[in-house]
């Protein structure tokens, strides 16, 4: 088992961060909100990390204290919290696909300016941000904990009486904000509680992939994320940790797939370069057949419920009478 995580370690770490991803876009969708713009919050966040490890707290020998690490998150989770609010309060008054537009235009403004400003290395990026760790399995010490965190914060969330205002919000915005939920208050709260996340994810990421530039937030990046929520399940959180984590690791295993002998080279090169096409036909393929994604609320109430029923004790023999 060690000698697998310690091969597969990039790989293990990048689904853990990519579910965690999925879970910042689960959160706006909570409240009914089609936002995309989580890859902006992220490399936002990213971009934070690189410049204070390598401007403010530079490191002479490659190595840096994860204290200062988990600063760069607090300080990443309150710039793309205090972003989302100001982005938040007017693009959120937009609704289905105008949001999602809205949002798209703001991953690409920031993408535009990280280009222009000088201090985040324009086009060229941001390379050699050091390592807290001295290899990349070793950040599973961060992103695990990480994701089981938002993990059990959004399971809380779901279960508590604002959790349950944001799904009234989804199902019928009209009927919730007639008997006295707040729709706005709502939709912004779950809107910069997803940036934050993202933020915090990209932070670690930076100092994980070691460099940091403009196509860490992309309109292909919101594709990606959306497709974990999509196909995962966008009805609990299980979903998009499932979607991100499985959708993470298919392009290695079409890559893996791609190298068979015997395989034409026209299917040999989509399987190695085809995966935004792949990820857009499962997107088109989901809605169709599973609407609400592989894992749903239904799902997992029968599995859980299975698992109960045979843990739980025998029934009285119903021949045995009663004294």
């Amino acid at each position: 088992m060690a000698a697998f995580i310690n091969t597969y370690g990039f790989l293990i770490t990048s689904m853990v961060l990519a579910a965690a991803l999925g879970l910042s876009l689960y959160l706006p969708l909570m409240a009914g909100q089609l936002s995309l713009a989580s890859p902006g919050f992220y490399a936002l966040g990213g971009y934070i990390a690189a410049v204070m490890s390598t401007r403010l707290f530079p490191s002479t020998d490659g190595t840096y204290p994860l204290p200062l690490v988990l600063l760069e998150m607090l300080v990443a989770a309150v710039a793309s919290g205090v972003l989302a609010l100001i982005v938040g309060l007017p693009a959120l008054r937009l609704r289905g696909i105008y949001l999602a537009l809205a949002t798209i235009a703001f991953v690409e403004i920031l993408r535009v300016l990280s280009l222009n400003l000088p201090i985040l290395g324009g086009a060229v990026g941001i390379f050699g941000i050091p390592q807290p760790f001295k290899s990349q399995v070793e950040y599973l010490w961060i992103a695990l904990p990480l994701l089981l965190l938002a993990m059990f914060f959004v399971y809380r969330l779901e279960n508590i009486r604002m959790g349950r205002a944001f799904v009234a919000i989804r199902e019928d915005e009209l009927a919730a904000d007639a008997v006295g939920i707040n729709p706005t208050y709502a939709k912004v709260l779950a809107f910069t509680l997803g940036a934050i996340l993202a933020g915090v994810v990209g932070a670690v990421s930076a100092h994980f992939l070691n460099t940091w530039n403009a196509r860490q937030g992309t309109f292909d990046a919101s594709v990606n994320y959306l497709a974990f929520v999509l196909i995962g399940g966008s009805r609990t959180f299980v979903g998009p940790v499932v979607g991100g984590m499985a959708l993470t690791a298919l392009p290695e295993l079409l890559r893996a797939a791609a190298g068979i002998d015997g395989l034409p080279s026209w299917l040999a090169l989509f399987l190695r370069e085809g995966r935004l096409i792949l990820f857009g036909l499962l997107i088109a393929i989901g809605t169709v057949f599973f609407p609400q994604g592989l894992i749903t609320p239904n799902l997992l109430r029968r599995w859980f419920g299975r698992r109960r029923a045979t843990k739980s004790p025998p029934l009285p023999d119903k021949h045995v009478t009663q004294e």
